[in-house]
């Protein structure tokens, strides 16, 4: 099991798609949710993932285990989801000048009008160039994990 962490910040305007290398859609929900510990079922494109993680260690990083499972697999367990799936799609965008890249998800469905961008750092010290379009943090924000949004939608607390 690895360590994930991460930053999160919300997108100030739509220039990043400009420097997008891919993107891909991604539908999700979460089989269970309690105490930090999240099940979560994906589905990016025609791939299947089921991914566990644990309770936040410091606000930005938790552990995590995911393996890819048949698509089929992951159509079947999307129904035993509590509350709406999660619609987005997902902008793979480089760091100037860094090797990392920033995962930027522009919402669809009742989370419409979100867009936030993760990266991925190897500790939570490590510095990145941070571009134009990247907004006010978020990390450690309840209210913008995805497991958040799947009960309260981005468009009742707004």
């Amino acid at each position: 099991m690895n360590i994930e962490t991460e930053r999160k910040f919300l997108v100030k305007d739509s220039s990043f798609k400009a420097q997008a290398v891919k993107s891909y859609r991604i539908r999700q929900g979460y089989i269970a949710h309690d105490g930090g510990n999240t099940v979560r079922v994906r589905i990016r494109d025609k791939q299947g993932f089921l991914t566990i993680k644990g309770p936040s260690l410091d606000g930005m990083s938790r552990q995590e285990w995911e393996r890819e499972i048949p698509l089929a697999d992951a159509l079947e367990l999307l129904p035993l989801c509590k509350g709406s799936a999660i619609d987005k799609i997902r902008y793979i965008v480089p760091e100037e000048g860094g090797e990392r890249y920033f995962e930027v998800d522009e919402f669809l469905g009742d989370n419409a009008g979100l867009v936030m961008a993760e990266i991925e750092l190897r500790t939570a010290q490590e510095t990145f160039s941070k571009p134009s379009w990247l907004g006010d943090e978020v990390t450690g924000d309840r209210r913008y994990y995805n497991s958040y949004l799947v009960v309260r939608p981005y468009k009742s607390w707004v």
